[in-house]
């Protein structure tokens, strides 16, 4: 449900599409220590990626690891906003992106991401290519970003009229920012929230998000090597659990943060206590609160 492309270029696809790199340059620029840094390894990471075969060699890689875990679904979200920020051709990549989802047995979905710091008109464009391509593997739109710099509320307008267009929302919040920010994502008609585990901090909150059924996108390590949270041990999935509110567990960024969504599972059972049962549970969340309407009602 949480798995961004962008994110899962691993260092020997990065040396397939670039062979001038080299593995010592790209552990330096892929090492951070903070959300901000991340950003950084997020955005170099990507700035190798300069063509829509380089799209379609991650995607390849990606579908073919995800295969290999057993993942039968994946929604998949898409830096649309990165890619129009580098000028590059969106029908192209978002073309062969097609082709390689059509050659996995895996179903793939897609969520376009908007920068949220890049402002509201920059967004804007994102929101319409989502809109072109609903019925056409784009199931949902989201924002990514910096919470802080850019509020989910400046994007009420577009969020109202995507919903009308057919697209599912969803949007990251409640990650590095407060409660506040989890508050103005649901306002604005998020039906899944990114992250959100700094909902914790606000018993209101809780309680609303398991009275109304509304699930986190919860990523572990994510949450670990970005500094959201400043051990395993302060992490607060279980309570969140606990007080009933939906979990789907998620990779993230898996070659940035050197994780799998088996790994997350593992991580969940060893740290968390989460037992086989309670996994079960988390999976079939998963397939409960998917925009692809067929696999939900299917599970």
């Amino acid at each position: 449900m949480h798995l961004h492309l962008d994110g899962s270029v691993e260092p020997e696809t990065l040396l397939e599409i670039d062979p001038t790199l080299t593995r010592e340059e790209i552990a330096a620029h892929t090492a951070y220590t903070d959300f901000a840094g991340f950003l950084k390894s997020f955005v170099w990471v990507n700035q190798r990626l300069r063509t829509p075969d380089h799209y379609a060699r991650v995607a390849r890689r990606l579908f073919e690891r995800l295969a290999s875990e057993g993942v039968i679904y994946a929604e998949v979200i898409l830096s649309v906003g990165v890619v129009l920020w580098k000028q590059q051709d969106l029908a192209a990549i978002y073309q062969r992106l097609m082709q390689e989802s059509a050659r996995t047995p895996i179903t793939v979905r897609w969520i376009f991401d908007a920068v949220r710091q890049f402002g509201v008109d920059t967004a804007k464009p994102v929101f319409d290519l989502a809109a072109e391509r609903v019925g056409e593997g784009v199931v949902a739109i989201g924002l990514g970003g910096d919470e802080e710099r850019g509020p989910a509320r400046l994007f009420a307008g577009l969020y109202s009229e995507a919903r009308d267009r057919g697209l599912r929302l969803t949007c990251h919040a409640g990650e590095i920012a407060g409660p506040w920010s989890v508050w103005e994502a649901l306002e604005i008609g998020a039906e899944r929230i990114g992250h959100g585990i700094r909902a914790i901090e606000d018993p209101a909150l809780v309680a609303h998000l398991a009275a109304n059924q509304i699930p986190l996108e919860v990523c572990i390590t994510s949450n670990l090597r970005t500094g959201a949270v400043a051990s395993l041990a302060a992490h607060p999935i279980r309570h969140l659990y606990d007080a009933g509110v939906p979990i789907i567990l998620n990779s993230d960024d898996p070659a940035l943060f050197n994780c799998t969504l088996a790994s997350e599972y593992e991580l969940a059972a060893r740290e968390f206590g989460f037992t086989e049962d309670q996994l079960d549970q988390l999976a079939r969340n998963a397939f409960r609160y998917a925009f692809e309407e067929s696999v939900a009602v299917g599970r």
